[in-house]
């Protein structure tokens, strides 16, 4: 059971993931934020970060370190509760032949940097009691583009996007990691002595449209790529368009080709040929009642499939010799029904055989017109 309201305070594991580059101030920035919101808000139980090897140095020495220790002297100087974040929860990006990355410059290393972004937010929010909450502020401007475009794509309604702002002239000092309680001097090159008490740090809240529902479920169990990813959206959101070639048996619904056997193409023929023709939707033929007209309608759509004599599909005219009943149309139905469901995920949502949603149920695919094509 979820928490209420998917309050994301209220999940019992609380991740902060963010991306670090040569700044890592921005993890006890935000952290800070976090620990100062009114009212008192999403405190991490565990942080992670992905960076680069000159990312990660800064990150060890800065944040983990006996001296300075940013990370345990914020925790101490205002009492925040246990957070887990050691060494082995900073990620270093790897290019694509597996070492680890200095920066990220090329093409291949930015895709790199894609891929490993969006399979961590993933694993990430694959637990159903977690809540995560990604920053963006630090990086390079690219790996915060994927980071948010990959919560966009996995998040969930307890998930949250954000980033950190520092008042002047304080943003972007490496003395710098979050208000002190405390008068601490900093000397500044440019601006001369000033307080780190008198510092104003702020979390900008940053709304997404969450995609994950129309992602194919199979992206949720294994290792993604972000083309993978982008690619699955994209076919889910796609305006529907259907494409039946019938001399090669193939169906292109949207982005993605299927095969289906000829018995299941040629009722979905019969479903495409009438939404073609704006004709209205079938009942389903009674139960132990054989169908005449329901027969004459499969048998010419499924000798426009083979394009074969009907002597060569006698086992299916002599099932149907005195026509189609309810249950053989169930039977079929069903089993066109799976096929799809099992090669488009998502999608099937949009090409499936409607049934109306009431009795009598009628059936009808849901397309109009200019959204279907036969190639004969």
């Amino acid at each position: 059971m979820h928490p209420t309201h998917h309050n994301p305070a209220n999940y019992p594991r609380r991740i902060l993931l963010a991306v670090t580059g040569l700044s890592p101030q921005i993890v006890t920035e935000t952290l800070y934020a976090l620990a100062m919101a009114d009212p008192p808000g999403f405190l991490p139980t565990e942080i992670h970060l992905l960076t680069t090897l000159e990312g990660a140095k800064r990150a060890r020495l800065s944040l983990l370190s006996q001296e300075p220790g940013w990370f345990d002297r914020l925790c101490r100087e205002y009492e925040l509760p246990d957070m887990t974040f050691t060494e082995a929860h900073i990620q270093i990006i790897q290019d694509p032949d597996g070492r680890p990355l200095e920066d990220i410059r090329s093409p291949a290393d930015n895709l790199a940097a894609a891929d490993q972004i969006t399979d961590t937010v993933r694993r990430l929010t694959e637990d159903e009691h977690s809540a995560l909450h990604v920053s963006i502020a630090g990086g390079r401007k690219t790996m915060g583009f994927f980071l948010g475009y990959a919560l966009s794509l996995f998040g969930r309604p307890q998930d949250r996007l954000s980033h950190v702002l520092v008042s002047e002239p304080f943003e972007s000092t490496w003395d710098f990691f979050y208000p002190s309680r405390q008068s601490r001097v900093l000397n500044l090159p440019k601006h001369g002595p000033v307080d780190a008490r008198e510092a104003t740090v702020t979390l900008a809240d940053i709304p997404f449209v969450g995609l994950r529902h129309g992602l194919d479920t199979r992206l949720m169990e294994g290792r993604v790529t972000y083309r993978e990813v982008v690619e699955n959206a994209r076919e889910a959101f796609a305006p529907p368009s259907l494409v039946i070639r019938l001399p090669e048996r193939s169906l292109t619904l949207g982005r993605r080709n299927i095969q289906l056997s000829p018995t299941q193409m040629a009722l979905y023929v019969l479903f495409a040929r009438r939404a073609m023709d704006s004709l209205p939707p079938l009942e389903a033929p009674c139960k132990e009642v054989p169908d005449a007209a329901w027969r004459d309608r499969y048998l010419e759509a499924l000798q426009a499939v083979q394009k074969t004599p009907m002597a060569d599909n006698e086992m299916t005219e002599n099932a149907l010799s005195k026509g189609m009943d309810g249950h053989y149309f169930s039977q079929l139905l069903s089993r066109l029904q799976k096929s799809l469901r099992t090669q488009l995920g998502p999608s099937f949502e949009t090409y499936k055989v409607q049934d109306g949603g009431s009795r009598p149920r009628k059936y009808r695919l849901g397309l109009t017109p200019e959204q279907i094509r036969i190639v004969d």
